[in-house]
């Protein structure tokens, strides 16, 4: 279910734009908006939820699902040699938008 106070949720129903790179039933993929990396891309859950400790059983196949579908779509928007995910889970870890949302970050040498 999306919440209707939500930009993620938003973003999904198409009210604001974004630059997709994946869309299916369950989720979508696009481009942040502050990259961090060469790529930068966002894959967001079409189910509304903020933490993964929210997860039931089946977010957590949305969220086995969203991690087996990633490595092609990273593959295919130019994380040739590798990538790396990011969920940022809380306040206390950076999460600024209260949404389930894994962070793709590639397509050059990251910092450690």
């Amino acid at each position: 279910m999306l919440n209707n106070d939500c930009i993620f949720c938003k973003i999904i129903k198409g009210e604001i734009p974004c630059v997709k790179v994946y869309e299916d039933g369950k989720m979508l993929v696009f481009k942040d908006i502050e990259p961090k990396a060469k790529v930068h891309l966002l894959a967001v859950a079409k189910d509304h939820f903020k933490l993964i400790s929210e997860a039931d059983e089946a977010r957590a196949e949305l969220i086995k699902y969203m991690l087996m579908k990633i490595p092609q779509i990273a593959e295919n928007n130019g994380c040739d040699n590798g990538y790396r995910l990011v969920i940022n889970q809380g306040e206390d870890a950076g999460q600024t938008v209260f949404h389930l949302h894994i962070h793709i970050l590639g397509g050059e040498p990251l910092e450690q």
